[in-house]
């Protein structure tokens, strides 16, 4: 069985939000997901990285976790994982067998996402988890993921404006979907949201009386939070490492502690050093992660959506502040003066930035360039501008335009015909551009996860 051309056969189908297939496609299954315990996560921006808290601090505690994430990055296995392991291709292609042969004539055609995600349900149901970290595939009223009655946790960890095609035009549309994954009575945890956003998630609440929780961020207690190395954290009083870059961590790492302390109070057994022990095994590949290739040193992250873009933007500002703290402790090395901190404003797309960037990106067709360029490029900055493969590519000559429009300084931009020979033209350019402070210049490969999935197929994920 190729599992890709076998799913491939469900893509006609579409993106169909709805609950009427995957039901019945779980009834014939014999309703695996009624006998899968859950913690459910929506949201815009951050719930991949909060599934994998979750997912490896429950590990470590001693339970077996299920973890259904998506999209994947190199291959179907990623998506469902066991205690931190991914699907063997054998259970894999086992389990869709058996999903795909419970379809009946009658019933209404699954798309690809329904198959999987009745696929997932089945698995874990058959391997006996105790306990399935679930993440919304789009929006949460209608996502395939959305069949259960009494999920242990609901987490939404952000709201912004993206999929407003399926979702609806505004913040408040939104945010009615992913509040469809809250139940009755059931425990919810609710990030940082625009106040439109979170008037429409509060009054749902209300309605349903759900027990709720706003955590605050985390505090930064250890350098690295926002540069290269592992940093620490601190909430509610539980000290832990925080692997994962950028300071937007500090929240959602209090999201899933938010959750974990939900589910202590339910009978959970789930210690400090569990949670410890979790947060420093924690990996989330393809997000704000430094890569090495062919000898240089690169950011990757998806970025795929405005939000998002203005993550990867405040991380790469910081590493600025960072570069700059060191060179200035450098010089005044020997003399009466210590360094504390060095403040820097962000710069305005109008303001030229003193370290350009080295961009090389590619966006769907249905995302919005326009924002993610505002966010992201400033005078100065150079742009190799690439196609995704094998999905809705924007076409990289009209991303161009579109980017001299919002950032008319730009000191280059190009078009190219596929990832590596951008970032072979980026890298060489970077290098032949250094003076004397040679880490001041980024090189970021982003725009689409489906993008970086592509090129660690290329040269493997760096693991």
């Amino acid at each position: 069985m190729d599992i890709d051309q076998t799913l491939q056969s469900f893509a006609r189908f579409g993106v169909r939000l709805g609950l009427e297939s995957i039901q019945q496609l779980l009834t014939n299954l014999g309703n695996p997901q009624a006998r899968v315990p859950i913690v459910h996560v929506a949201g815009s921006n951050g719930k991949g990285s909060v599934c994998a808290y979750l997912s490896a601090v429950l590990t470590a505690a001693g339970y077996r976790v299920g973890r259904y994430t998506s999209p994947h990055l190199i291959d179907w296995c990623e998506r469902i994982c066991l205690n931190e392991q991914p699907i063997s291709p054998a259970d894999l292609e086992q389990v869709l067998q058996q999903t795909i042969a419970a379809i009946q004539p009658h019933d209404p055609p699954p798309t690809q996402f329904e198959v999987f995600t009745a696929a997932a349900w089945l698995y874990f149901a058959q391997q006996q988890v105790d306990i399935a970290v679930i993440e919304v595939g789009l929006g949460g009223r209608l996502d395939a993921t959305n069949v259960c009655d009494r999920p242990l946790v609901s987490i939404i960890t952000s709201i912004s404006r993206e999929h407003w095609q399926r979702l609806g035009p505004t913040l408040a549309d939104i945010a009615g979907e992913k509040a469809g994954i809250l139940k009755p009575g059931c425990a919810a945890v609710i990030g940082h949201l625009p106040p439109e956003a979170r008037a429409v998630v509060d009054r749902r609440i209300a309605e349903l009386k759900c027990p709720v929780v706003y955590p605050e961020s985390a505090v930064d207690a250890g350098c690295g939070v926002r540069g290269e190395g592992c940093g620490e954290a601190e909430y509610q009083n539980i000290r832990y490492p925080l692997p994962l870059q950028g300071s937007i961590q500090l929240h959602n790492s209090a999201l899933a502690i938010s959750a974990l302390l939900i589910l202590q109070e339910q009978g959970w057994q789930i210690s400090d050093e569990a949670i410890a022990n979790g947060m420093a095994k924690t990996q989330w590949t393809g997000r704000l992660q430094w890569f090495t290739w062919q000898g240089h040193k690169i950011l990757i992250d998806g970025a795929h959506n405005p939000a998002s873009a203005e993550v990867l933007r405040e991380f790469i500002d910081h590493q600025v502040s960072d570069v700059r703290c060191q060179v200035l402790g450098d010089r005044l090395q020997g003399t009466e003066y210590e360094v504390q901190t060095v403040q820097t404003s962000y710069p305005t797309p109008h303001t030229p930035h003193p370290t350009p960037t080295h961009w090389v990106m590619g966006m769907l067709s249905t995302k919005d360039h326009a924002d993610v360029f505002k966010a992201l490029l400033r005078p100065g900055d150079r742009l190799y501008l690439v196609p995704v493969p094998d999905h809705s590519s924007a076409d990289p000559e009209e991303l161009a335009t579109i980017a001299h429009q919002v950032c008319p300084d730009l000191a280059d931009c190009h078009t190219f015909p596929d990832v590596v020979t951008a970032l072979a033209t980026a890298t060489a350019e970077n290098v032949s551009r250094r003076e004397d402070t040679p880490r001041q210049s980024l090189t970021v490969l982003c725009g689409s996860l489906y993008l970086i999935g592509h090129f660690f197929k290329l040269v493997g994920d760096g693991k």
